[in-house]
């Protein structure tokens, strides 16, 4: 470094210009917070202060008092190297000081003073990268043999370092109060993982005020800390994880380090979280989130089998389901809710992709369609507790129902559909056993019934009057859909068996809507084999509903009709049904009128 100032001139002249030289610009004195400040050495605590304050001055003083040595040595033409020797001992003394306190962040012992000298050590620090600055700027022969110094990638390197250390002794440490945890590779985690957590909370509590804003220091630690919790993670998984390990794993890596860490209250909003990523690399969280769900659908499937296997076990050992508030009750449904639910929860810990819950609750699909087959076997069987089994398993049902009704999130909407219609089935077998007997009744009644409408319809029938054939044809088609109506009704409900009244009212449509003499008797013939007691009564209230029909016709008819109701005997009579449509009237007036 050639300079144009003589050594008589030295620091005091006042600044004289030559050549290519330009002094270097003294550093402003840092402000010294404790400088004039009175101690009172009165007791030990005291004289504690004052070493603390006196180390605080210390670096960013050193530093100071260095880089103006440093100066005014390198502003001579010539160095003395004695000088220019003992100078760099100095500068790797200050370093060492430096990176003693950059290493004692994290000391349990640390106090508010300590952590003042790390304020300081930042302040010396930047004062070196800004003379690292002025020689690179400076267009010299000659630079000091220990410049750039570089501290602030020291430093960064030793914060890497240091977190490095705290992770590889926190993985180590025993007493760590994780004895509770199964494993070895649980206690690791939770203890890894709980050192990154206090670490970061003391960054952001007390570290990051000794940093300037700049630095982003918060940032910094996280992204350190992240990386070293990674590679401790991926060289565990490497080794290969158990199932019950596994799950842990995946419910620090997808649970309690993005959220009870990195969303911490007094961390959240303080950390560029999308800028860490993921705690493992994608390829091996895939790996073990297929380990972990194709173990947990085995055990769903397992449990819930399990579940029924004891429960169909109680039935057929004709035990009676135990009565509670007057109800009988089976745990089963508890039993099926308390898996789904514990399930579930742990898996929305370790996976972080929702959909892929229906991998667990279609098992409880498959356990529905099971439940409902083991029940409809059980109730054909011939056993005495069927009725209080029946009764405890639709408590079970409206149990199930209301459970799968409030899930959302994790059923798929065909799930859900199929699970309730599953329920429905096993409601109606239940209400089927429990109503039989019921039904059984209710149906002979509603054949009765049946008949009396009928009955009713053709009373009416018979009483209407018709002024032309017009009314008769349209009479006649409207009877034979209302015919249809009342057979469809009564044979959705069960009387099946009582077609022959659609039958009767179909055959008194015909007879209406024919014209035709002999198509009239006919019929009236067929009608009266068919149904014996439809006596001569009925058959003039039938003709007298014909228009034009003569005197002659209506004998003729009549009278054929009583010839030939013997005719062919057939054993298929239908049951009683004109004896109870009273029309005695009608065949008196006809008998007066000499019909």
């Amino acid at each position: 470094m050639s300079h144009q100032r003589s050594k008589a001139g030295g620091a005091e002249e006042s600044g004289e210009e030559g050549g290519a030289w330009s002094k270097l610009p003294r550093l402003k004195i840092p402000s010294k917070i404790w400088k004039n400040r009175k101690l009172h050495n009165n007791n030990e605590g005291d004289e504690v202060k004052q070493v603390q304050v006196e180390k605080e001055e210390q670096l960013e003083e050193s530093s100071r008092r260095l880089i103006e040595r440093e100066e005014d040595l390198f502003s001579y033409d010539s160095v003395n190297e004695e000088e220019e020797d003992e100078l760099h001992k100095d500068f790797e003394a200050l370093q060492l000081k430096l990176w003693m306190a950059i290493n004692d962040t994290f000391t349990p012992s640390s106090s508010a003073g300590e952590l003042k000298v790390l304020r300081s050590a930042m302040v010396s620090i930047q004062q070196q990268e800004a003379q690292d600055r002025r020689w690179r700027d400076c267009q010299e022969e000659r630079v000091p043999r220990w410049r750039p110094q570089k501290c602030l990638s020291i430093h960064n390197i030793l914060l890497q370092n240091m977190v490095e250390g705290r992770i590889k002794e926190a993985a180590k440490d025993t007493s760590g109060g994780t004895d509770w945890l199964s494993s070895p590779v649980k206690r690791q985690v939770c203890r890894v993982g709980r050192c990154v957590k206090e670490d970061l909370l003391t960054v952001v509590r007390r570290v990051k005020n000794c940093y300037p804003p700049h630095m982003d220091i918060m940032n910094l630690y996280a992204g350190l800390y992240h990386q070293e919790f990674s590679a401790h993670l991926t060289q565990l998984t490497a080794a290969g994880l158990d199932d019950d390990d596994c799950s842990y794993l995946l419910s620090w890596v997808n649970q309690y380090y993005p959220h009870e860490i990195l969303e911490h209250t007094e961390l959240d909003g303080q950390i560029k979280v999308p800028c860490l990523g993921s705690l493992l690399p994608q390829n091996e969280l895939k790996l073990l989130e297929e380990q972990y769900l194709t173990h947990k659908e085995e055990k769903v499937k397992l449990w819930l089998n399990t579940a029924l296997k004891k429960e169909q076990e109680n039935w057929l050992s004709g035990r009676t389901p135990e009565i509670i508030d007057g109800y009988y009750f089976s745990c089963l449904a508890v039993d099926v809710i308390q898996v789904m639910t514990s399930s579930l929860s742990e898996f929305s810990c370790a996976i972080k992709d929702k959909r892929k819950a229906q991998r667990l609750t279609v098992q409880l699909e498959n356990f529905m369609y099971s439940y409902v087959k083991c029940v409809e076997e059980f109730v054909k069987g011939n056993h005495g507790n069927v009725r209080s089994v029946i009764k405890a398993q639709l408590v079970c049902e409206q149990q199930l129902r209301d459970y799968i009704t409030a899930e959302t999130g994790n059923l798929s909407q065909e799930q859900k559909h199929g699970c309730l219609n599953a329920l429905s089935a096993l409601r109606d077998c239940g209400y089927r056993y429990l109503t039989c007997s019921l039904h059984i009744r209710l149906k002979l009644l509603l054949c009765d019934l049946h008949q009396d409408v009928v009955l009713k319809y053709v009373k009416r029938m018979m009483k209407t009057k018709m002024k032309s054939k017009e009314q008769q044809t349209a009479g006649a088609q409207r009877m034979i859909e209302d015919a249809k109506k009342i057979n469809s009704f009564f044979s959705e409900e069960g009387c099946s068996k009582a077609s022959w009244l659609c039958e009767i009212v179909c055959k008194l449509a015909e007879i209406l809507r024919l014209q035709d003499p002999a198509s009239i008797q006919l019929e009236l013939v067929t009608l009266a084999r068919n149904f014996p007691d439809l006596s001569g009564a009925h058959v003039s209230a039938l003709l007298s509903l014909k228009i034009g029909l003569s005197a002659a016709d209506t004998r003729s008819i009549r009278r054929s009709v009583e010839e030939n109701r013997h005719g062919d005997v057939s054993t298929n009579y239908s049951p009683p049904f004109f004896s109870k449509v009273k029309v005695k009237w009608i065949d008196n007036k006809m008998n007066q009128m000499g019909l």
